[in-house]
């Protein structure tokens, strides 16, 4: 049995800000448990819903020093569909109603706090992981803290660990004179071959630099990143661990993502009542955001934070082109001010084809992705994506951008091969969107056999978590291996000292 402690700031269905707390809370279930004990550990914040909190039983309770005062630690435990929760708890730093606050000071000594308890609580347990799976800048510091204060103590040696970046953008930099003490490290891991750049602490950095192995969640992202337009200025340090990077796809949670149960879809359908049910599900989505019913209509989802990363210049640039007479546009999110402006004054303008949302539902999302013909991502980057997988799930086809994971798991159309789920394009360039969007409509008006045959293949993808824990729980036996090797060796080395007295 190989145990595996998976370190997270959110975790479905806790705590959600982004697709980090899709990953945690998914990715655990999908193990084989008879080979793999997969555990999550997160802060506990005050935020958590009740009748989680409720549950939750106190394994243990202590206090350490961080900056010079005697700090309360808690660790806190829970079990859900048979997976072990942990939760670290610290009245000063997880009270508030949200995960992140607006101080960078702030949230760079809260993720510290939390990283180096992650390695203190351990010796509380009746459980010892092999590896630590850490995600995120907020998790960096973990691979850090052990090769330094816990390096001493034999109960830590050789224990593993891997680092996934979700999204290489977001890295906790700060100062570099205020970084030692708001991570409680000494001045020697702020030179620049461990935790400076450019001038400032890096935490994001320092995980890259000290972890066991990297991953990310694409394999053509794991090769963008060592390039300078993709690598947020740290893919010099990541052309350097090359030999230790990979990229796993992620999946999504087939059971909450299924058109056949789904609950907040009108008409439920699978792979071969598909035709007919997204049919349906259309004219009801129609109706409920006041468009014109049109089976006939070309309608174009998208599901987004709307900000410049998701490739939204490109559309501001030729969105009088999209929105033809022909076409719906429906669009649900928030986010820069600009692109929640566009879609509104497009909405405004033609209010019978254009839907705008600003807000959140996740229950319209669903309604979305099943109604839609297609759904539009043209992102400048784009490290995995979820909404994608969800839109192949419900039978939408995406129009995306050849980047990260959409290149990864969207098979362009070829009507020559009979091939495709969907449509893409390469440049960042709003007429090759637009070429590409027309050519969609092209398929959906002109050639009907070709767009359902992409249909009932892109429902037939199987995107669930299942075959991503097979990569990753391969990861993880390679990883003990070299774990077994390295403790075996260092018994032999202690032998022979005590044999020669050395």
């Amino acid at each position: 049995m190989k145990n595996i402690l998976l370190a997270t700031s959110e975790c479905v269905p806790f705590v959600k800000t982004g697709g980090l707390a899709d990953v945690a809370g998914s990715l655990p279930k999908y193990f084989d448990r008879r080979k793999y004990d997969v555990r999550v550990i997160m802060p506990n914040y005050e935020m958590i819903p009740e009748q989680y909190k409720k549950k939750m039983e106190l394994v243990d309770s202590f206090y350490t020093g961080w900056n010079f005062e005697d700090r309360y630690v808690g660790l806190l435990k829970l079990e859900i569909d048979k997976v072990t929760y942990y939760f670290i708890d610290n009245t000063d730093f997880y009270k508030g109603k949200t995960p992140y606050s607006d101080s960078v000071a702030e949230d760079i000594e809260k993720f510290s706090f939390f990283s180096r308890q992650v390695l203190s609580v351990l010796k509380h347990l009746d459980w010892k992981p092999d590896i630590i799976h850490c995600n995120d800048w907020q998790t960096a510091l973990i691979p850090v803290y052990l090769k330094d204060s816990f390096q001493g103590d034999v109960y830590y040696h050789q224990m593993k660990t891997i680092f996934t970046i979700h999204n290489l953008k977001f890295q906790g930099i700060y100062g570099l004179k205020e970084m030692p003490a708001l991570t409680n490290l000494s001045e020697y891991y702020f030179t620049p071959d461990k935790l400076e750049a450019y001038g400032d602490g890096n935490m994001l950095k320092g995980g890259l630099v000290f972890t066991d192995r990297i991953t990310t969640v694409s394999e053509t992202y794991a090769e963008e990143i060592k390039t300078p337009f993709y690598g947020e200025k740290l893919d010099g340090v990541l052309r350097e661990r090359e030999d230790v990077l990979s990229g796993i796809v992620n999946g999504i949670d087939v059971n909450f993502y299924n058109p056949s149960t789904d609950g907040d879809i009108p008409v439920h359908y699978d792979v071969r009542t598909a035709l007919k049910g997204k049919a349906e599900n259309k004219l009801a989505l129609q109706q409920e955001l006041g468009l014109k019913q049109d089976p006939d209509a070309f309608m174009i989802g998208i599901v987004s934070r709307l900000t410049d990363q998701k490739g939204l210049d490109l559309v501001e640039e030729v969105i009088s082109k999209i929105c033809t007479p022909d076409v719906q546009l429906v669009v649900l999110g928030t986010g820069t001010k600009k692109y929640e402006e566009l879609f509104a004054k497009y909405a405004k303008k033609y209010p019978d084809r254009v839907s705008n949302n600003t807000y959140y539902s996740e229950s319209l999302s669903h309604r979305i992705y099943a109604g839609c013909d297609a759904y539009l991502m043209p992102s400048i980057f784009e490290p995995c994506g979820l909404s994608q997988l969800m839109a192949l799930r419900y039978g939408t086809l995406p129009i995306v951008r050849e980047t990260g994971g959409l290149k990864d798991t969207v098979v362009p159309f070829d009507k020559e091969k009979n091939e495709g789920t969907g449509f893409s394009f390469k440049r960042i360039n709003a007429k090759e969107m637009l070429a590409c969007i027309e050519e969609a409509k092209d398929v959906f008006k002109n050639d009907k056999e070709a767009w359902n045959n992409m249909i009932l293949r892109a429902m037939n993808q199987d995107f669930s978590w299942k075959a991503s824990a097979k990569k990753y729980g391969a990861l993880y036996d390679e990883l003990v291996e070299e774990k077994k090797a390295a403790e075996q060796y260092y018994r032999r080395v202690n032998r022979l000292h005590g044999k020669t007295g050395k």
